[in-house]
């Protein structure tokens, strides 16, 4: 039996037959479902937990029918970046998450050479109260990121119980649950193939640290695309492509179109030798390339199951200006074909 009280920073649980023996840490992970096992386990490390009176700072104890143990959560802390006043997109809202349409050059979280005006600093602005507190930190909860140079849909949790079902659900990639992702690409060159799967394993790029590759030590990274428009005139083409990850690793749809030889338009990380073919677009082509000055990139799509209601949500991003201006600019060259 579980009791909660407090505005859910105390909780107490008495043990049954069935959680005789468990350990309790695990028993605490399947009576208090909003935190995750180890966010548990460094509140009994931390003295948060007693059982019958008693302090206990040992994951591993061993629970007896009749236990009544009491976890006492501390208030979560304020996050250590600042709040900043930033427009957001908001595509949905409630009291366990916000689905935001990301702009381009926004970075996700803070780091090194960018600890304002990020994803995170606009989300502690903008949500204040109404951030639970994700591992004893007052902080919305980031379960996927997108490139700064990587424009549209993105969910950001806000209680520990939302993060943990959206990380697991990130972390199946659709395999077994409503998890959906679908990006939509411009990349050079005409794909021999309407739809197909990239599979190839993605690490580290060891003679750039900046890039990822593909390689036989990787981890799996699988992509599935399916070709929605072809454009082109004579010494050019553009196709636009609709990628479905299966897998989640850094820059992978950018590695994947490269390794298969349509690397994306503009991607000066991925395509440095298609520069030239810029010059072989029509003016206004040429000048809608030049001022994206990011991978043509887009996260058009993202379904998942919502963790209170467990209905399934569908959100889509339109393509941004820069992108649309592309569009508009190479319509004309439209080369038709049969999906």
């Amino acid at each position: 039996m579980q009791e909660f009280s407090g505005e859910e920073q105390e909780w107490q649980v008495t043990v049954d037959a069935a959680e005789a023996g468990s350990r309790l840490d695990a028993a605490l992970a399947r009576a208090v479902p909003v935190f995750s096992r180890n966010r548990l386990k460094d509140l009994i490390l931390a003295g948060s937990v007693s059982i019958n009176g008693q302090a206990v700072d040992e994951p591993k104890y061993k629970l007896r029918t009749g236990d009544e143990i009491l976890l006492v959560a501390p208030e979560p802390v304020e996050a250590e970046p600042i709040p900043e006043d930033i427009p957001l997109d908001i595509l949905y809202e409630d009291d366990d998450l916000i689905v935001i349409n990301k702009p381009v050059g926004m970075v996700v979280h803070p780091a090194p050479g960018n600890l304002t005006g990020t994803l995170v600093n606009a989300l502690l602005h903008h949500c204040g109260a109404s951030l639970k507190g994700i591992g004893g930190v007052r902080r919305p909860g980031i379960v996927h990121r997108l490139d700064k140079d990587t424009s549209g849909v993105m969910v950001a949790a806000k209680t520990e119980a939302a993060h943990n079902h959206l990380a697991a659900q990130f972390a199946d990639h659709g395999r077994t649950g409503p998890l959906h992702r679908a990006y939509t690409a411009f990349a050079w060159g005409r794909t021999q193939q309407a739809s197909g799967t990239v599979e190839a394993p993605l690490g580290r790029d060891p003679a750039n640290r900046l890039k990822q590759a593909v390689r036989k030590d990787g981890r799996e990274a699988i992509t599935h695309y399916r070709v929605e428009a072809r454009y082109g005139d004579e010494g050019w083409d553009i196709t636009r492509i609709r990628c479905e990850l299966e897998t989640g690793r850094t820059h992978q749809i950018r590695v994947h179109m490269a390794h298969i030889g349509h690397p994306l338009v503009a991607d000066q990380l991925y395509a440095p030798g298609f520069a030239t073919k810029v010059n072989r677009l029509p003016e206004a082509a040429r000048a809608a390339v030049h001022a994206l000055g990011r991978q043509a990139l887009h996260a058009a799509e993202l379904g998942f199951e919502h963790p209170s209601t467990g209905e399934e949500m569908q959100f889509e991003a339109p393509l941004p200006p820069d992108l649309e201006a592309l569009v508009v600019a190479i319509e004309p060259f439209d080369r038709a074909f049969a999906r």
